[in-house]
């Protein structure tokens, strides 16, 4: 599933962009070592408001204490590159590392995702995401007391 959210209040006649992330596997579950391959499209906006655009695929933790984050993988085009538009189709494909594996702790979890930002112009900017499983750890289980 794609979620859009704003980091920026848009103008009242601003349309928010419509951004897809399709993975080519239809599972959810991926493996390490596993190529992960895609495509992202942008929707919704005049391409001559796009500024740049960055993909990254990423874990992050939710839980008790400080949230981490890491990049795994990383490609920004920003417009006037040698790249075609930056609203049309582009593909990737990045090799999954080892670790870390999802993981759904009690106290902590961690999470993969690939995200599409967009930099639009005066300052806006919105985020697409696409969660996947990388790994099959079981879900933690509280113990009884």
């Amino acid at each position: 599933m794609t979620t859009i959210e704003h980091n920026h209040p848009a103008a009242p006649d601003t349309r928010e962009p419509l951004c897809s992330i399709v993975l080519d596997q239809s599972q959810r579950v991926h493996q390490p070592g596993e190529m992960l391959r895609g495509e992202y499209q942008i929707d919704a906006v005049d391409p001559a408001d796009l500024r740049a655009v960055e993909l990254s695929v990423l874990w992050y933790t939710e839980g008790k204490g400080d949230e981490d984050l890491a990049v795994h993988y990383f490609e920004r085009h920003a417009a006037g590159d040698d790249a075609p538009t930056l609203h049309e189709l582009h593909r990737f494909e990045v090799a999954l590392p080892n670790s870390p594996l999802t993981y759904e702790g009690v106290l902590i979890k961690i999470r993969w995702c690939v995200r599409l930002r967009l930099f639009l112009r005066h300052g806006k900017d919105f985020v697409a995401e696409r969660d996947f499983q990388l790994g099959e750890v079981p879900f933690a289980q509280p113990v009884p007391s």
